[in-house]
């Protein structure tokens, strides 16, 4: 997706970097719309139409990142590694209308402590 960025001149900065709001809003706008297109398919009940616009969301939300300078695989690591701390002390997940609940065991994750890793490293050539 560094690519799209890339060849299109889209903003993609080596580290994590603000966006000037112009560009934040557009990048808002954009993921505003792919969530509005995951209702709208889902609502239609079409497999394959839903699959196709959450792959759509995942994208635009990397392109997002990538116009920011983040690594969003590693920010999503961070948040899986958290996740799971949210078992409870027998192992089993703790579960309310629908939703996976935090335990006495839950740590939150370190966003900031992987954001500064990246600011620290050096962009790529």
């Amino acid at each position: 997706m560094r690519e799209f960025h890339e060849v299109f001149e889209l903003a993609h900065p080596g580290r994590p970097t603000p966006l000037i709001a112009e560009l934040a809003e557009a990048r808002q706008r954009i993921l505003d719309e792919e969530v509005r297109e995951v209702a709208a398919a889902a609502l239609g009940g079409d497999l394959v139409e839903i699959a196709h616009e959450l792959a759509d969301v995942v994208y635009a939300t990397y392109g997002t990142a990538i116009s920011y300078g983040i690594d969003l695989d590693a920010v999503i690591a961070e948040i899986h590694k958290a996740n799971m701390t949210k078992l409870g002390a027998d192992g089993r997940p703790i579960e309310r209308d629908g939703k996976v609940q935090k335990s006495e065991l839950y740590r939150p994750p370190n966003v900031a402590g992987v954001i500064d890793r990246q600011s620290k490293t050096t962009p790529d050539a």
